[in-house]
């Protein structure tokens, strides 16, 4: 008798041989039938050893093994049909022959039913009788599985109708669970993979008594073309399983981080301009826009066929040429794109139509037709640009360009589009694909001017409606983005790109520098306040220096806001609300007052020492206590904090014991985040102290300002955020992490907390350590910019590195993208000098030592 380890061989042999047959480029249709087979022999020797052959059990492949189609780790899905009296002994050898399978490694999916039972069970779960469509005989008796043949395909067991709904319901449900552009992608079941395929081969199994999607162009309903890119499609995505289940040897189908690299490698990719794994995620993404729209249009033909209930949907004439059927546009024409302006006339009709959601699929496969037939781009026709410029006008022009981007007519229209679309990159921080990215800029630009959106954007929601013309908006986020991947700096491509653009479609001048002048800069608002002392009058003056005029400000505003928001789900948060705010009117008062009058420093200290004694007085502090403890203080602290922080400072310092730290954490936020306030002896490490506290309690620091007052005591201030980029208030949490800092702050101060462990989803990533010293308008303090890896600990690595190296820290700006840190400090000598040549060297090679060593 053969045992369960030689099986066990056979299998691995087997699995080698299939590895060999795809490195050597072999049809990845015949590595999944070959699979299939060569599992269907093991099963038949065995069913014959354990004695099983004449039990009366039908041994039945359901589900993708019913298929024929098992990728080398895929589930094992059978049904043991079972003669309504098998008998105990019958039934032991089945368990021993379940149990046996097992043993041999293959992961077996099974199910032991009577044909009632079977039918019983399919009536009540969709999912049992998806299975049972696509049931195999494999051994046992024939009647059995024909009588089971024949009740499923009764319309009594599943309606046509009954199934295409529930099938249609399970999809929309598993959609709405993950989104078709993540960056960890499940291949199988997310929007646009392989169960979309199945969904559509399920409902034409069910409907036409099809035995695959080829025989859907028999009967008419599917055209070779889309036969073709929907077998193509599957073929890519088997390609992705089956290297996927050989690299991690298990039945893995999500595209993780960890893998992204070897897979790439295994499916023949190589590094060039872009990476290899770039490179790949383009296919797929590509692959799964392809998928998706193939999968709506068959899927709402199938409707009309098994439900019948379009002719209940509401028409509504719009011309001779167009109707809306429910909220799909139709085409009265046989052949409606017969020119090419016709198609983005349609999305004209979309603009003009707020009923209008969707294309209805006879006309959509009509759109497919003529865009694949298309010689040269859309916009080198002058009626095709008048079109699309009568679309960038309309108030609801960014619908009809999101139905345009989703059914690859922006990509037809302006040729650089289709370089971006399914392009992604391999970090943390883009979330989306490039096109999928711009698309949601654009929504947000939209969302602008809807009123539920004034609370999250209330700055927003007003400039959208002063904006002279939101189409120069709306163009410009086209082509923020337009040139990556190229190589070089895609603002300065993409803005030559835009500013061609305008000439050839005609705009004036004026308008044509604008969305140029746009694309160049989109990313400078957001560096200034994320990554610049913006309370520096002269940080705000170069940039008011650059924006040049209120105009100019508003609608770098507008598209700087929808761009963070449209990078990930997580990125936007108040803090970068509140800094982007700051800096739109810091900027506006500079702009109006005009350069010939710069800001009076001295001026502004005594105004923020003023407010905030007249508030203190007002609490019963008194007059003396205040002036000899304000004495301490340097100029740069009334500067920096507003008068309340002033206030709230002071009272606490003058109602504390000098000889413990003081701790305060803000009750009302702070430039949108929790200002974290600490006071006390200066000490070293105290800043790598601070920062290792939290970073083990997962706390983002944001913004620090390091002071001492003239008698060596620390005044320092961070605004904190909790992941999820909400400001840290819970009672607990606070109290938490003020008695962990009192204690670190009390204790040793040779030794830095320990740091947690680097999360699994950074482990692939790498980023050189890159250190810039900037020119700096005060000749007594150095700027310094950083990238690195952002690591558990990173900052109090920096902190003590700092220490180490004799240089003091007053101001940090830290910013995170993805698996990047790039973090902005002014720094000084420990006598208060900028840092020569020398010492720049000194700290960037030691800070490239450690944090280096950190990736490895």
């Amino acid at each position: 008798m053969a045992t369960a380890q030689a099986a066990k061989a056979a299998l691995c042999d087997n699995l080698q041989q299939l590895q060999y047959g795809f490195s050597q480029h072999h049809k990845i249709t015949e590595l999944v039938a070959e699979r299939s087979r060569f599992v269907d022999q093991l099963l038949l020797a065995h069913w014959q050893q354990f004695g099983l052959q004449d039990s009366g059990i039908a041994l039945i492949a359901v589900g993708g093994y019913g298929r024929s189609e098992l990728l080398p780790h895929s589930d094992i899905d059978l049904l043991f049909l079972m003669p309504e009296h098998a008998g105990a002994e019958a039934e032991a050898r089945l368990s021993q022959f379940i149990a046996f399978l097992w043993d041999t490694g293959l992961e077996i999916g099974h199910s032991v039913r009577t044909l009632d039972q079977t039918l019983s069970q399919g009536r009540d779960d969709i999912t049992i009788a998806t299975n049972l469509l696509e049931a195999r005989l494999l051994c046992g008796p024939e009647a059995s599985f024909d009588l089971l043949y024949d009740k499923i395909r009764e319309q009594e067991f599943w309606p046509s109708s009954h199934f295409f709904s529930a099938k249609k319901a399970e999809q929309n449900a598993r959609h709405a669970k993950a989104n078709a552009f993540d960056l960890e992608p499940n291949i199988k079941t997310c929007p646009g993979g392989l169960r979309d395929i199945q969904t559509i081969a399920w409902v034409a199994i069910r409907h036409f008594n099809a035995a695959n999607l080829r025989e859907l162009v028999d009967h008419g309903f599917l055209e070779p073309s889309e036969l073709t890119e929907l077998l193509s499609s599957q073929d890519f995505l088997w390609r992705l399983r089956f290297s996927l289940h050989s690299i991690t040897g298990r039945d893995e189908n999500r595209l993780l981080f960890d893998v992204q690299r070897q897979v790439a490698a295994m499916m023949g990719y190589q590094d060039a301009t872009q990476l290899a794994v770039e490179q790949m995620m383009k296919h797929y993404y590509r692959t799964v826009r392809q998928v998706m729209e193939l999968n709506e249009m068959l899927l709402q033909l199938f409707q009309r066929a098994t439900l019948g209930d379009n002719s209940a949907l509401e028409i509504q004439e719009i011309d001779a040429h167009y109707q809306r059927r429910g909220s799909s546009i139709e085409a009265l024409d046989a052949d409606p794109f017969q020119h090419p302006e016709a198609l983005v006339n349609l999305f004209l009709y979309v603009a003009r139509n707020s009923n209008i959601h969707s294309i209805y699929a006879p006309t959509l496969r009509a759109l497919r037709h003529a865009r694949h037939a298309l010689q040269q781009p859309l916009m080198e026709h002058p009626q095709c640009r008048e079109a699309f410029m009568e679309i960038l006008r309309h108030p609801r022009g960014i619908n009809a360009l999101s139905l345009m981007h989703k059914h690859g007519i922006i990509s037809a229209y302006l040729p650089a589009w289709r370089n971006i679309e399914g392009q992604m990159q391999f970090d943390l921080f883009h979330a989306y694909t490039v096109d999928e990215h711009t698309h949601r800029l654009l929504l947000n630009i939209e969302h602008f001017s809807q009123q539920e959106q004034r609370d999250e954007f209330p700055l927003g929601s007003i400039l959208i409606n002063q904006l002279p013309k939101k189409g120069l908006l709306v163009l410009a986020a086209i082509f923020h983005d337009i040139a990556k991947g190229r190589g070089g700096d895609h603002s300065k491509l993409g803005a030559v790109d835009a500013l061609e653009f305008c000439k050839l479609h005609d705009m004036n001048s004026h308008d044509g520098r604008l969305v140029s002048w746009l694309v160049e800069n989109h990313l400078v608002m957001s560096i200034t306040a994320q990554r610049r002392d913006i309370s520096d009058p002269e940080v705000v003056a170069q940039f008011a220096d650059k924006v040049r005029d209120a105009s100019h400000l508003s609608y770098l505003y507008c598209l700087t806001v929808a761009d963070i928001c449209a990078t990930n789900e997580h990125t936007w948060n108040s803090w970068k609300g509140s800094l982007l705010r700051d800096l739109y009117f810091s900027a506006q008062r500079v702009l109006a007052r005009g350069k010939e009058k710069p800001v009076d420093i001295r001026a502004r200290v005594r105004e923020h020492q003023a407010k905030a004694k007249k508030e203190l007085l007002r609490r019963g502090i008194k007059e003396k206590s205040l002036d000899t403890l304000w004495q301490r203080f340097k100029a740069d602290y009334f500067l920096r904090y507003q008068p309340n922080q002033i206030a709230w400072h002071a009272e606490a310092i003058l109602k504390h014991r000098q000889d413990e730290p003081l701790i305060l954490v803000s009750k009302h936020m702070t430039r949108g985040g929790t200002e974290l306030f600490i006071y006390c002896k200066d000490r070293p490490r105290l800043f790598a102290t601070v920062m290792a506290v939290l970073d083990n309690k997962n706390i983002n620091v944001h913004d620090a300002s390091i002071m001492t007052t003239k008698d060596n005591f620390a005044v320092d201030s961070f605004v904190i955020l909790e992941q999820n980029g909400t400001p840290v208030q819970a009672l607990s949490r606070i109290q938490s992490l003020r008695k962990t800092l009192a204690k670190a702050l009390s204790g040793d101060s040779t030794k830095i907390p320990k740091f947690r462990k680097m999360a699994r989803i950074m482990k692939p990533f790498s980023v050189p350590t890159q250190v810039t010293f900037l020119p700096s308008q005060k000749h007594s303090t150095s700027m310094m910019e950083l990238i690195a890896l952002d690591t558990p600990g990173l900052l109090a690595k920096i902190g003590d590195t700092l220490y180490r190296c004799g240089i003091t820290l007053q101001s940090a700006k830290i910013t995170t993208i993805g698996e990047r840190a790039e973090d902005f400090f002014i720094l000084q000598t420990t006598d208060g000098q900028a840092l020569d040549e020398a010492q720049q060297h000194q700290l960037t090679q030691a800070l490239i030592s450690i944090l280096s060593n950190q990736q490895t």
